[in-house]
């Protein structure tokens, strides 16, 4: 039995973590630093793009919905429909002050502002 081999969808979440990310124009505009996984759904929430700073230094961290994000072979690495001015004013946050990913209010204004429909 002969079956064409279909590349597989799924990837390890430590490949992911480090990934690059573009925008829609193929600039580089940060990188995948962490993925925030659903506990009930087990579905990804969440990329975590670090945008900026020096050796994460002074780097900010914007909560991506998941979807926002397409991998391009290509450049071997994440794209998003995100302008730079658009990435300046989405919800993000310090490394030193992680929200409460519990918090639905806050998750729904992630959601809203990339206009995705929360799948919480």
């Amino acid at each position: 039995m002969n079956e064409e081999r279909k590349p597989n969808p799924n990837i390890l979440a430590s490949r992911i973590t480090g990934t690059s990310v573009h925008d829609a124009d193929g600039t580089h505009i940060g990188h995948v630093e962490d993925l925030v996984i659903g506990k009930r759904e087990g579905r990804v929430s969440y990329a975590i793009l670090s945008v900026g700073g020096f050796l994460g230094i002074g780097s900010e961290l914007h909560p991506l919905p998941w979807d926002k994000l397409a991998f391009n072979q290509d450049q071997g690495g994440y794209t998003v429909d995100v302008t730079r001015k658009e990435l300046e004013e989405a919800p993000r946050y310090a490394p030193e002050s992680e929200p409460d990913w519990d918090d639905i209010v806050w998750g729904r204004a992630v959601y809203d502002y990339y206009g995705i429909p929360p799948y919480f």
